[in-house]
């Protein structure tokens, strides 16, 4: 990947010449002061009244309607750990800029300074009429399920934890490619899941809903496998819904037992290498799917993966072939309800998305390609078009679309994004 010490050299280089990386910008119009008057005062008046009237036509007269929080605690950035609110504002900046530049959505940052998951809860209830949908970020597992679980309940707006679904959903579809390159059919395939934290919790949970067995399923954590009966695993851990609809066989010991005839390994643990040793891959069945998606280090490396008998291996890393990255996913899952105006994200809406993330791979589906690339721009329409039917037709949305409606307002909005972003992008290389 090059000099590690150049890279953050040029990061920080580019973080302190612009001072961040967004800003807000206007998007009317501007002709004189004159113009106040029916964008500020008085006129704007009148807007505030059709809004009290109808709160529904906050989507029509404001920003709502394309617009995303994206909120943290700060307690699980990156690999960096719980560096707090303020340390974390870098990180949601970025992930703006890819809402914007990949999905054409106005997304604002907004690190909380509140660890305590009910004030968190509260805090984000209460801004949220600002907001078409909600982005959870980068925060600590097991108090990210409850946040976004009693956060789902209590608003009207789509609510999303991308370490969760986004990296389920990515995996999802690399596992849809995987499958298809090997021959093998995804209700027949035996899978190990490796660490149960955010994503891999995600992860099962779109994997029974697509059809897996959960007898098809053993996950192992830092204590071993996971089963119904382990004496640890009482009503009020989260990992207790997992044992009692995986590993219905109760297989016990540990990843090298999990992967014993299994046909796919799914990591998201802790950083290796040497997690998953070599030789365990010897022991799963033939023609072996791997993803080792720890960052920055997978839990064995491709090359070992690959020596130890695997046929295809993904991770989440852009320096090797198949990286499992929620970049696929959140710009066009957010584009697609925001258009239609969906109330929720579902697990089917996540499904849709892997599905779309799929169909564009298959026509060249081979071992070292079983997702798209963060290159191929056109997957965000894609994502977002399915995402979108899919609230229609399952009733999740306000605004009532057929396909055709979809398709133009979806490229109507990502061809102004696209402009727009060239213009501001020319002049400010001039700079």
């Amino acid at each position: 990947m090059g000099d590690t010490g150049e890279m953050y050299r040029k990061a920080i280089e580019i973080h302190r010449k612009f001072h961040g990386k967004i800003e807000t910008m206007i998007k009317i119009p501007f002709r004189g002061l004159e113009d106040f008057n029916y964008l500020y005062t008085p006129g704007v008046a009148k807007a505030c009244e059709e809004i009290e009237a109808n709160p529904d036509e906050a989507y029509e007269l404001t920003w709502k309607s394309n617009s995303v929080a994206i909120v943290t605690d700060g307690s699980r950035t990156l690999g960096l750990g719980d560096i707090g609110s303020l340390a974390s504002l870098p990180v949601m900046e970025g992930k703006a800029l890819i809402f914007k530049l990949f999905g054409g959505v106005d997304a604002i940052p907004l690190p909380i300074n509140e660890h305590d998951a009910g004030r968190f809860i509260e805090i984000v209830e209460k801004i949220s009429p600002s907001f078409g949908g909600i982005n959870l970020e980068d925060i600590e597992s097991p108090k990210c399920f409850y946040i976004l679980e009693k956060l789902k309940n209590r608003l009207d707006i789509p609510v999303w934890h991308d370490d969760q679904q986004g990296t389920a959903t990515a995996t999802l579809a690399g596992l849809f490619g995987a499958l298809d390159v090997v021959g093998k059919k995804l209700e027949e395939v035996k899978i190990a899941v490796i660490g149960v934290g955010a994503a891999n919790s995600a992860t099962i949970r779109l994997l029974l809903r697509s059809g897996v067995p959960g007898e098809n399923i053993v996950a192992v954590d830092s204590k071993g496998t996971i089963y119904d009966g382990r004496e640890d695993l009482d009503a009020g851990n989260y990992k207790k819904w997992i044992a009692e609809k995986t590993n219905l066989n109760r297989v016990r010991g540990g990843i090298m037992e999990a992967m014993k005839n299994a046909d796919v390994v799914i990591a998201a643990s802790k950083p290796g290498p040497g997690v998953i040793k070599k030789e365990w891959i010897g022991l799963m069945n033939e023609d072996a799917i791997i993803f080792a998606e720890a960052n920055p280090v997978p839990e064995i490396l491709p090359e070992d993966a690959i020596e130890g008998g695997a046929r295809i291996v993904g991770t989440g890393r852009g320096d090797y072939p198949n990286q499992i990255n929620n970049s696929l996913v959140f710009p066009g899952v957010f584009r697609g309800v925001l258009t239609v105006r969906a109330r929720e994200i579902t697990d089917d809406m996540a499904i849709e998305a892997a599905k779309a993330l799929y169909e564009h791979a298959r026509p060249n589906l081979c071992e070292d390609y079983v997702i798209p690339r963060m290159d191929e721009l056109e997957i965000h329409e894609k994502v977002a078009f399915r995402v979108a039917r899919k609230a229609v037709k399952d009733g999740l949305a306000r605004k009532e679309m057929n396909d055709s409606e979809i398709r133009n307002e979806i490229d109507r909005i990502l061809k102004i994004t696209e402009e727009k972003v060239r213009i501001i992008s020319d002049f400010l290389s001039s700079l």
